[in-house]
């Protein structure tokens, strides 16, 4: 008689394996259908860990380059061996693939090799590689697919991820262009061009919007684009692009303002298109299941992660909200939880987001904009960290903090931080934003001197009185 799970989880990207791990913790019988041949999904195979590999990799570069001798520092003048670089990156994605194998086992999680498609509540057929079919059976089902290369509306782009690459294809060079078009200024672009940058590459960005990071606040994002400028980027804002096509070397991009105007063709060695993702159903058999998705082909589904029919779940990339690895983690946790009768939830207000260029950007809560046009009055406190004396002392005074409060009760509704290790920073608003704390909670809390943190205590600071520093 067939094994029947308590669940089943349909990939195992960040969300997915996140679900089953915690379920079965939590005492379920669990089961995880992968179509690749490692688990992680985009994630850790072509996405957040090998891209962070080459950004750590390539800033240390950078640094060498431009900052050792201001430290006094004397070394001959360092270069890149590209072909190391790749291989430190290989590297990192097999030790983390590694640590997922070994906890699915530690955790007694059966797993099940090919692609999944719901035949319906509590069925899962999974098509192997060899064409064979088995069904696995389970109380409940998560759908945990994740998302894939959007490419661009209106726009029949083809990657052969040599000339014309997504985010894949750009993690694989064999050798650093000379020139590299980017069409979309959003988090992937300006992440893997930054890393060809700092490899020598003349990188131009090709942004829809009239700025870069569209959901970011504005004014980080201005001073961003500054800075990005400094390191040798350009920028093409207001730009739609119409034909994005290989040329005789390379490939060419046009592109025409997006107010209307006249069209304008660039060519480089290679194009990255990163212009978004697209949740991944095709496949899965929602529609003969009667999973209702959305206009954007995303699974629907309400308040506690249930799709209209019981016992099945979405989570992750898959439906509506950010597409972060670390909020498709929290959702699987509460899904697997709601699954064992317990309490499960996610705090959608403290979801930090990081861009993680040199210098990074993170947020955090509403932006300034968001506030004005919510019509919510607010309290804004900044520091620069030119004033900062550990920022100093280490050559990074690029950027600032911002804290955002609300003008009545003072409680933070957002912040947000350019500069020097600013993913890591974030995480002492997001503790104080998930409590309610106000500004003056975090201006009154002591911050060892001298760090960067400090000016995330100045910011807050100015946010209900006034800095001590600036």
């Amino acid at each position: 008689m067939p094994t029947t799970y308590d669940i089943v989880v349909i990939g195992t990207g960040p969300g997915g394996y996140v679900c089953a791990i915690k379920a079965a913790q939590l005492g379920l019988k669990t089961a995880v259908v992968e179509k690749r041949p490692n688990h992680g999904g985009t994630c850790v195979n072509v996405g957040c860990i090998p891209s962070k590999a080459l950004l750590h990799a390539t800033e240390m570069l950078a640094e060498a380059q431009h900052s050792f001798a201001d430290l006094g520092i004397d070394v001959d003048q360092p270069k890149a061996d590209l072909k190391k670089m790749l291989a430190h990156k290989d590297k990192t994605v097999e030790q983390n693939v590694k640590g997922l194998d070994f906890l699915f086992k530690k955790n007694k999680i059966d797993v099940f090799r090919g692609t999944g498609r719901i035949a319906g509540a509590g069925k899962v057929v999974v098509a192997g590689e060899d064409g064979k079919e088995e069904t696995v059976e389970a109380k409940n089902i998560v759908i945990a697919t994740g998302s894939d290369v959007a490419g661009i509306p209106g726009v029949d782009v083809k990657f052969d991820e040599k000339a014309i690459v997504s985010s894949t294809g750009a993690l694989e060079f064999s050798k650093v262009p000379e020139k590299m078009i980017v069409v979309g200024g959003g988090v992937i672009g300006l992440e893997l061009g930054s890393v060809w940058a700092r490899l020598g590459t003349e990188v131009t960005v090709v942004e829809y919007l009239d700025t870069i990071l569209g959901s970011m606040d504005g004014e980080v994002a201005k001073q961003f684009q500054r800075l990005l400028g400094k390191q040798g980027m350009t920028f093409h804002l207001g730009a739609k692009v119409t034909d994005v096509s290989k040329a005789r070397k390379g490939a060419k991009v046009t592109f025409e303002p997006a107010k209307g105007g006249e069209a304008e063709t660039i060519q480089a060695d290679v194009v990255l298109v990163a212009t978004g993702r697209r949740p991944v159903t095709e496949g899965l058999g929602l529609d003969e299941a009667g999973v209702e998705t959305d206009e954007r082909g995303r699974v629907k589904t309400d308040e506690h992660l249930r799709t209209n029919i019981p016992g099945i779940f979405a989570i992750g990339d898959v439906i509506a909200g950010p597409m972060l690895a670390h909020k498709a983690e929290e959702e699987g946790v509460a899904v697997a939880e709601m699954i064992a009768g317990q309490a499960g939830h996610v705090n959608y207000g403290v979801i930090p987001s990081v861009v993680y260029t040199s210098p990074e950007v993170a947020s955090i809560g509403r932006t300034e904009e968001e506030l004005k046009e919510a019509g919510i009055e607010y309290s804004a406190g900044k520091f620069p960290f030119t004033a900062n004396g550990r920022a100093r002392s280490m050559l990074h005074t690029d950027g600032f903090v911002k804290v955002l409060a609300d003008k009545a009760s003072d409680r933070i509704l957002g912040v947000h931080i350019l500069g020097f290790g600013a993913g890591e920073m974030i995480h002492e608003a997001a503790v104080l934003m998930e409590f309610g704390g106000s500004s003056e909670d975090l201006a009154r809390t002591c911050h060892a001197h001298p760090t960067m943190s400090e000016a995330v205590k100045e910011a807050a600071l100015a946010a209900f009185s006034k800095p001590i520093h600036s």
